[in-house]
């Protein structure tokens, strides 16, 4: 599965997605823990007080998830649970779901999704891809998370100075790949506002890997 925005929050570690028909209830409120920046490494949690090493401090809905391609067919889009009895969406054919009340909540996040995919087959688009439609089709509804009361979109960190020319003739040619994809919901990109940018989303969603020998992300 790939996310942005945190879903669990465990004590000593880093981030972990939460699913989201595992219970959407925070442990510990979100006063209890406050963002953070550290020159160099970018955003981050801390916790307030003193806690337990495994201590869940805090859960939520992630601002936005997708199936990766190898899990679609097999895990319900909207509680990520393995049913061996899944039901197809009749418009897309992709997206599959526990019964009609999985698809029924999981509706405004796919509508719009749903007749992008449609209009692209027989191709599908990569995991990240449709990350970041569901991303920018959020920005738009301007849809509140309650995850974002601790970290929202917004707030990650852009990771474009850090990437090397090939990285980031990679992720524009992905946003160029984002832009078909969406065509048929926005024909125009340019008319979006400003906050929302293709490319910049890129940058905050991809998993950096660090080349030691070269000293290069």
């Amino acid at each position: 599965m790939a996310a942005a925005a945190p879903g669990h929050v465990l004590a000593g570690g880093a981030p972990a997605l939460s699913s989201p028909g595992g219970g959407a209830r925070g442990r510990m409120e979100p006063a209890a823990l406050e963002r953070f920046h550290s020159p160099g490494k970018g955003n981050g949690l801390r916790s307030r007080r003193t806690v337990r090493p495994g201590e869940l401090l805090y859960r939520d809905m992630p601002f936005a998830y997708v199936l990766s391609k190898e899990q679609l067919g097999s895990v319900c889009e909207l509680c990520l649970r393995r049913n061996g009895n899944l039901h197809r969406c009749s418009q897309c054919k992709v997206a599959k779901y526990c019964g009609r009340s999985c698809q029924k909540e999981a509706w405004l996040d796919h509508k719009q999704e749903c007749r992008c995919l449609k209009s692209i087959e027989p191709n599908f688009p990569p995991d990240s891809v449709r990350l970041a439609g569901r991303i920018v089709f959020k920005l738009l509804r301007q849809s509140v998370c309650p995850s974002e009361r601790l970290y929202s979109f917004s707030n990650l960190q852009s990771n474009a100075e850090q990437l090397s020319e090939e990285m980031k003739d990679g992720l524009r040619h992905l946003a160029q790949t984002l832009q078909l994809y969406l065509k048929t919901e926005i024909q125009d990109e340019s008319q979006l506002p400003p906050a929302i940018d293709f490319f910049q989303i890129f940058t905050k969603i991809i998993e950096m890997k660090f080349d030691a020998e070269n000293g290069k992300y």
